[in-house]
């Protein structure tokens, strides 16, 4: 059900979707337009009985001079604020990077912010960045956000500032999600000294 302050973007985040299939599975237009009270569809529709069983064609066999697909790796990352410490990794996915309330917190790569709004509970204001088709990055316990939906962002451009998680202390969430599903943003990361 959707409840005042939710969108498309942050039902998708809170059980884990793509929010280009949620708005699929329920016929939501290009606008992404929808409405407090609506009951939307967390799961495609099973198929009927009757249907006729879908043909999945197999992918041709690799050769030696096919290309390799392009990875999301391929994007330039930087850290998305300044570490005090090592980053502690959270179950799930994501990392916590303690810091300073208040210092700069950077988007990690180039994209378009989707998401800016504390519509989603446990992540206080958050910033969701769309890199691409399948990418997305979080950045969850921001303040003074400097960004608003729709806005093209530039890699290492600041956003927001440093705010606090519980129990109230100085931290950003950070997460990377690839066709909505956590990945380790280490991966995406440079490996600095």
């Amino acid at each position: 059900m959707v409840r005042p302050q939710d969108t498309v973007y942050s039902i998708a985040w809170r059980y884990g979707l793509d929010f280009h299939d949620l708005a699929r599975w329920n016929h939501i237009g290009p606008d992404f337009r929808i409405t407090v009270g609506q009951t939307l569809i967390l799961a495609p529709v099973a198929a009927t009985a009757a249907a006729p069983p879908l043909k999945v064609p197999k992918p041709p066999p690799a050769t030696a001079s096919a290309k390799p697909p392009v990875v999301a790796s391929a994007l330039s990352w930087v850290w998305p604020t300044d570490r005090l410490s090592a980053p502690q990794a959270v179950s799930g996915g994501g990392i916590l990077l303690p810091g300073r309330v208040g210092q700069d917190i950077r988007a990690a790569s180039s994209g378009r912010v989707v998401y800016n709004g504390i519509g989603i509970r446990g992540y206080g204001n958050l910033i969701i960045i769309k890199h691409g088709e399948n990418l997305l990055s979080a950045y969850a316990h921001t303040r003074e956000p400097l960004v608003h939906d729709g806005q093209e962002v530039a890699l290492g451009q600041v956003i927001a500032h440093m705010g606090e998680g519980a129990p109230q202390k100085p931290v950003l969430y950070f997460e990377i999600r690839r066709n909505g599903k956590p990945v380790d943003p280490l991966a995406f990361l440079p490996i600095t000294k």
